[in-house]
């Protein structure tokens, strides 16, 4: 039986909302992936191809779209904290999430930004490349 691979990298995927609860190294990653991809690629835009997630949605709402925002990606630093991350790199994940959730209180620009900047995806790269480092066993084999 031939089958063929059609999905794209960044092409959002169905949600799996069973999650696993364990503080391991693999449990926490699948979580933090989930996390990322609820918030900046959940669903694709008709037409542009574009994939937005509830970042992008919940951002278009004033001051209480961002506050929400933020907290679910201070959610991922939060993790990350508990995997061991250095300081230097929980800082510039926090700064990510500050500067998403500052530039996305401006009106227009914002919603505008969350399509461009995703602080999210940025986090998630930063601790794929530290669990790849110190967790090699929770690497995830796609194809």
């Amino acid at each position: 039986m031939k089958v063929e691979r059609t999905a794209r990298v960044n092409q959002p995927r169905p949600l799996d909302f069973s999650l696993p609860t364990g503080t391991d190294a693999a449990s926490v990653r699948a979580r933090i992936e989930m996390m990322e991809r609820l918030l900046e690629r959940s669903f694709v835009i008709p037409g542009v191809n574009v994939p937005v997630g509830l970042d992008a949605l919940v951002g278009l709402v004033p001051v209480l779209g961002e506050v929400v925002t933020g907290a679910m990606g201070a959610y991922i630093v939060w993790e990350a904290r508990n995997l061991g991350l250095p300081k230097w790199k929980l800082a510039r994940m926090g700064m990510n999430v500050l500067f998403d959730t500052a530039i996305g209180a401006i009106p227009v620009v914002g919603d505008a930004a969350d399509f461009v900047f995703r602080s999210n995806t940025r986090n998630l790269r930063i601790i794929r490349k530290h669990l790849d480092k110190h967790h090699p066993q929770t690497q995830v084999i796609e194809g």
